[in-house]
C-alpha cells in the first residue's frame, strides 16, 4: 500500500464515523420531539370519570 491509499482510507473512515455521529444525533432529537408529543397527547386526555360505585363495590370502566 502507497502513503495515498493510506490516506484515502483514514479519511473514509474519519467521514463514515462522522456520518454516524450525525444520524445518532438527528434520531435522538427525533425521539426527543416524540416524546415531547406523545407527552403532549398524554395531557390532553379528559380525565376518566368516577362511574358509580356498584353491588360488588367495583366501578366498571366504560372507556377500556
Amino acid at each position: 500500500m502507497d502513503v495515498s491509499s493510506i490516506a484515502a482510507a483514514a479519511s473514509a473512515n474519519s467521514a463514515s464515523q462522522l456520518q454516524t455521529q450525525v444520524s445518532v444525533s438527528v434520531l435522538k432529537k427525533a425521539m426527543d420531539v416524540q416524546e415531547t408529543h406523545a407527552l403532549q397527547l398524554l395531557a390532553a386526555l379528559p380525565p376518566t370519570p368516577s362511574g358509580p360505585v356498584g353491588a360488588t363495590g367495583g366501578v366498571i370502566d366504560t372507556y377500556a
